[in-house]
């Protein structure tokens, strides 16, 4: 292609840039911004939210759905919020890591811009990331309904007793989970939360939903593995009480015995960006130190 056409053919491209509220990133950012302008590419940027703040679960912006792609310039929870910003679009998407592990990412802040020149060349495939869909019915009367790609998580207050989750697995009861709370991950976030409670490490493209107890008071209480086709009811006994429930750590909502929460596979997976000779495995053994690998 000759420059001029590759000029207008990258016209036609609209991308979101999604970013850390962290001055390298924000730096990172102008550059990159300008990087494209040079390139006559329109830019839609959007920063997160700083860590110590939690998102209202009703205030909702998403991203314009004809975004080429999204480049996430942050972390992990940067990244979960970038997910939330595309909602239930097939834009794909990309994370530069900024942060200190960086599961979610497939390069980092140096490689960005060569990164940058192999997706606009459309040189690049993307995997399907499963998503949660969770519900929560307050007697009945649905209160919140949000999509989740890596994890919700039932967690008692620090002066809590243990917090008693009844479980049921496609309107069949499978237990009361007496824990300090309960994760329910995608294998996506069977890498995050989880792994930390003691779950198992779960390939993207294994169908399955892990339900991890933190701390259960029962020995026998250990993390199981279902099919992504199966409904998870939840449920607090009536003794519960300083119970929070969060989606993805971004946004959280307290819950009582009078609310359900419902859980099964979403419609709508997220689109993640690979690039060539990027592999699942290298990354995971570098990040978690294997065979003395360091990040």
């Amino acid at each position: 292609m000759i420059p001029h056409e590759e000029n207008r053919a990258c016209a036609l491209m609209k991308v979101g840039l999604f970013v850390k509220p962290q001055h390298e990133a924000i730096q990172k950012a102008d550059a990159f911004e300008r990087w494209l302008a040079a390139r006559q590419i329109p830019v839609v940027r959007k920063q997160g939210t700083p860590s110590n703040r939690k998102i209202a679960l009703n205030s909702r912006e998403y991203a314009p759905r004809d975004l080429f792609c999204v480049f996430v310039l942050g972390g992990d929870g940067t990244f979960l919020s970038a997910a939330r910003w595309i909602g239930d679009a097939p834009i794909p998407i990309i994370g530069v890591k900024f942060g200190e592990v960086g599961f979610l990412a497939e390069t980092v802040e140096d490689g960005l811009f060569s990164a940058a020149e192999t997706i606009l060349k459309k040189e690049f495939t993307t995997m399907a990331r499963m998503r949660l869909l969770v519900r929560v019915l307050r007697e009945g009367e649905e209160i919140v309904r949000e999509p989740v790609l890596n994890d919700i998580v039932i967690n008692k207050g620090a002066l809590a007793r243990l917090a008693r989750i009844k479980t049921y697995i496609n309107d069949r009861y499978l237990t009361t989970f007496r824990a300090d709370g309960l994760i329910v991950a995608t294998p996506t976030g069977s890498t995050g939360y989880s792994l930390a409670a003691g779950g198992p490490i779960i390939h993207p493209t294994v169908p399955g939903i892990v339900i991890t107890p933190i701390c259960p008071f029962t020995l026998t209480n250990r993390p199981i593995i279902m099919p992504d086709s199966v409904c998870i009811e939840l449920r607090l006994d009536k003794s519960a009480s300083d119970i929070m429930l969060t989606f993805d750590g971004q946004a959280g909502l307290e819950i009582t015995e009078k609310d359900t929460i419902i859980v099964r596979k979403g419609c709508q997976p997220i689109q993640m960006i690979t690039l060539p000779d990027r592999h699942y495995f290298d990354v995971l053994k570098t990040k978690l130190r294997w065979s003395g690998e360091r990040i």
